[in-house]
């Protein structure tokens, strides 16, 4: 009679449909119509949505809507005025013979209407410069984009990927949950024959509901990489469901230190935005040097003037006229004031090239530790995918001694969980791993391959 209840327990196929089916009710019931996102819509969503992408941009925007030639001082400045005004003046005149003139309320008006121009024709090479800055301050926000969207991108690809091995975590708990309760099942129907005690029942339960509580806890996990996914990508929903279209953590194996470094040295981004930094500095220096050379204005207006008289002889007056002036000049003593600020510009040059190198150093040492963590985590990875065979293998032979009775519960209970731990420390080393990746190709400037 054990020996017909022992054939009836499930074969590893049945085994797995059943961990694919709780898999399913527990996770997908509300993503059916949902649709999947692969690594690339979510990225792509991201770029397009992400808040804090949207006020970089913006700046970016600014930086360019300033770098214009008149900003810069190329072109000349044209006002208008206009005026019109009068005066209302009682006077009183005492006169030598004894006599007296009096007018009361005069009302005298006047209006004028002007068109000046101004321009600076040479300013030391001021006006060039800033322009010239300008320009490399309008890149500078360019790259600060760029530097924002490989972040953005960077998150993006990590989070996702920790999506995935916590669904991968909760699709091995669920057989481990499937499995403590096959064993309930076998132990509760050796209990009714009397070929088992009750205490080795009630452990198996005490088993299934410790895996039962993992699994809990592994699902809170789950939801929260998803709703953080959820926010990099600004969905509207943020506890919107997420069906991924991978299954698997891909890791790219063939990265050469050689190849990154040369992409890291031509496209790193921060090495770039420290490089930009030293050119804007030396720019600020030219700028503050032009204010030694002499300077010279034009200027030029047209003016309309009109006047009108209550008493005189002269009714009104129109006068028309043209100005224009060229002028030269040239700061001879500020209290040492330029001095100072030339003494500061190259102060500040030199800290940029500190500042440099490093930025230089940090990043090597960055590419560095995460290439010896890559090749660490690549050599683990044989070792726990091997662990994994034998563990499994194992596995399988407890289940078969277990069914004909010669294996104890806690035997049993021991070679799973060392199933179980190979198959989270395999997991767990291929997301490190993949986080390894993803840093290398953040810091040489490919990240966007992910795309």
């Amino acid at each position: 009679m054990n020996q017909i209840i022992l054939t009836k327990l499930k074969s590893p196929k049945r085994i797995n449909h059943l961990v694919f089916l709780v898999f399913s009710l527990f996770v997908l019931t509300d993503v059916v119509a949902q649709d999947s996102y692969g690594l690339s819509q979510c990225i792509q969503k991201g770029l397009e949505q992400n808040f804090a992408l949207q006020v970089i941009r913006n700046r970016e925007e600014i930086a360019e809507n300033n770098f214009t030639v008149g900003n810069a001082g190329m072109l000349p400045t044209i006002t208008a005025t206009n005026r019109f005004g009068g005066t209302i003046n009682s006077t009183t005149q005492n006169l030598r013979d004894g006599g007296e003139n009096r007018s009361n309320g005069i009302h005298n008006t006047s209006g004028s209407a002007a068109v000046n121009l101004g321009m600076t024709i040479f300013r030391g090479f001021q006006v060039q410069n800033t322009y010239k800055k300008l320009g490399e301050q309008a890149e500078l926000e360019g790259l600060n984009t760029q530097m924002s969207i490989e972040n953005l991108v960077a998150q993006i690809v990590s989070e996702y990927y920790y999506y995935l091995e916590q669904l991968i975590l909760f699709d091995n708990m669920a057989y481990a949950v499937s499995l403590s309760r096959e064993r309930v099942r076998i132990d509760e129907q050796r209990y009714l024959l009397g070929s088992a005690s009750k205490m080795q029942l009630l452990q198996s339960i005490v088993y299934l509901n410790a895996d039962s509580s993992r699994y809990a806890r592994q699902n809170e996990v789950l939801r929260s990489s998803q709703i953080r996914l959820n926010e990099l990508m600004a969905s509207d929903n943020l506890g919107e469901d997420i069906c991924l279209q991978d299954t698997l953590i891909q890791i790219n194996e063939n990265l050469l230190f050689e190849d990154l470094l040369k992409l890291t040295l031509r496209y790193n981004t921060s090495l770039q935005i420290a490089s930009k930094n030293q050119v804007i500095s030396e720019l600020d220096y030219k700028i503050i040097k032009s204010q030694s050379y002499p300077y010279l204005n034009l200027s030029s207006g047209y003016t309309y003037s009109y006047y009108g008289y209550e008493t005189s002889d002269v009714r009104n007056q129109h006068v028309r006229g043209m100005n224009y002036g060229l002028t030269l000049g040239m700061d001879l003593f500020d209290g040492f004031n330029r001095t100072r600020e030339n003494s500061n510009a190259r102060i500040a040059i030199e800290n940029r090239n500190i500042q440099f190198k490093e930025v230089e150093q940090e990043v090597m040492a960055d590419l560095l530790t995460i290439y010896y963590a890559y090749e660490n985590n690549l050599r683990l990875l044989r070792l726990e995918e091997q662990n994994l065979e034998v563990a499994r293998e194992n596995l399988e032979i407890a289940l078969e001694q277990y069914k004909l009775g010669s294996l104890a519960g806690l035997e049993l209970r021991e070679v799973q969980k060392s199933l179980l731990d190979a198959e989270e420390r395999l997991i767990s080393v291929k997301y490190l791993t993949k986080l390894a990746e993803i840093s290398l190709l953040q810091i040489s400037g490919s990240i966007m391959d992910y795309m």
